[in-house]
């Protein structure tokens, strides 16, 4: 392929395999919060934060790691003010102890924290408006769980970006497609990607297999260990769903993300480890597949957007089974009709906000996964014109784009309507 697409796309990998402790959102409140104390100099006595209405959707009900079982906006935004570190971004809570965590309860008595949803055409939009007994600051965050565009210390503008600057560059992203992503995929230099696949490998199957040891949420990987009879995609499943109930849980534990959500980059990568556990193949195969299944999730989302009412489970999973058909050796056209099928049945399950019920869409995405990769090997598949299908793999992908963005920002308008009643 050529080269600048090669840099191209090693660029998306960096960008989008990293490491987060906890749900996304809920940690781009922790991190806006901690980034108030460091140019305050100081603890926040008082913060009023707006929010972008997706974004409260997806903290509301998520509980927050190093808090003891606490969840919601104030607990995320207090726990990075109070015991974050603002320059390590989504890993801002990282490195707190036990010992420290004990300080939460007691802040959050004495801080004023007052949350309202921000009107805003971006979907991801943050504003914190922080004091400490001596200064104020103003911070902007947008797009991006970690994009700043504005910092304002009592009457001096630190920060301000242009229109230009806000905008985050995804020029390269433009240059992704199916066939060059197999190419690519195939082709690519394993030294080049072998840091990151492996660090999202150890991170993600590390905190799956914590899910399975402990209790956390609804206990949705251990029901269906327990229940399904052992297979494939059972351990796919229960994997991927551990993962989910332990991350959404307040697990302490860093996962790898993709297209800025954990629980896609969980549903993406544990049941390629699941074939890799029960069938075996060689390691230079596993890292290929991820890299082909990492690269086909951030390709379906382009069109979709960070935050929406589509649940993104939904293109994780379809994205697992284009490396799963990599793993079985179907070739191009088996990882395109793969994709296809899996898109075909499970395109309008709707996100209703980060919690414990994640871990079930998840299974049930999977599910939908091995129906179209089934179908595949039996030599069935749906047609042009079969819904949203088209006669081409990147149509279909443009198709699920326009589904969310344009067909479902009604739904997720409701949906936010009735998040946001009673925002905590």
């Amino acid at each position: 392929m050529q080269k600048k697409y090669y840099d191209d796309y090693l660029k998306i990998l960096k960008s989008e395999l990293r490491p987060a402790m906890g749900c996304t959102e809920p940690i781009a409140l922790a991190y806006i919060g901690a980034l108030a104390h460091k140019y305050l100099n100081d603890l926040p006595i008082d913060m009023k934060l707006k929010a972008s209405g997706s974004i409260i959707k997806n903290v509301k009900s998520v509980y927050v790691p190093h808090t003891d079982h606490l969840r919601g906006i104030k607990t995320a935004l207090a726990l990075g003010a109070l015991l974050g570190d603002a320059d390590k971004e989504l890993e801002v809570i990282s490195d707190v102890s036990k010992e420290e965590q004990d300080k939460l309860n007691d802040y959050l008595k004495k801080i004023t924290i007052q949350v309202e949803a921000l009107n805003s055409t971006h979907v991801f939009d943050l504003e914190l408006d922080a004091r400490s007994i001596n200064d104020q600051v103003l911070i902007k965050i947008q797009d991006e769980h970690t994009n700043v565009i504005y910092i304002k210390k009592n009457e001096t503008i630190l920060l301000n970006k242009t229109q230009a600057e806000i905008k985050v560059d995804r020029s390269i992203y433009q240059s992704l497609n199916m066939q060059d992503i197999y190419d690519f995929a195939l082709t690519v230099d394993l030294t080049d990607v072998e840091a990151i696949i492996k660090r999202q490998l150890e991170y993600n199957v590390a905190i799956a297999k914590e899910g399975l040891s402990h209790n956390y949420g609804a206990n949705i990987g251990k029901t269906i260990m327990q229940d399904e009879p052992y297979s494939f995609i059972t351990l796919a499943k229960a994997y991927a769903a551990s993962a989910s109930d332990a991350r959404m849980c307040g697990c302490e534990m860093p996962v790898v993300i993709n297209s800025g959500s954990g629980n896609q980059g969980l549903t993406i990568t544990l049941p390629l480890y699941a074939y890799y556990e029960y069938y075996g193949c060689e390691k230079e195969k596993l890292y290929r597949a991820l890299v082909l299944a990492n690269l086909v999730a951030v390709y379906e989302k382009l069109g979709i957007g960070t935050l929406s009412a589509f649940c993104g489970a939904t293109t994780a999973a379809a994205a697992s089974g284009a490396g799963i058909a990599y793993l079985l050796g179907l070739g191009y056209d088996g990882v395109i009709h793969v994709v296809s099928n899996a898109l075909g049945i499970l395109s309008g399950m709707v996100c209703d906000g980060a919690k414990a019920s994640c871990a079930a869409k998840i299974a049930i995405a999977l599910d939908s996964m091995h129906m179209a990769l089934r179908m595949y090997m039996h030599h069935f598949e749906f047609k042009a014109g079969d819904g949203i299908i088209e006669k081409n793999i990147d149509l279909t992908i443009d198709n699920i784009g326009k589904l969310s963005s344009l067909g479902m920002a009604k739904t997720n308008e409701v949906i936010i309507e009735l998040m946001t009643q009673d925002i905590t």
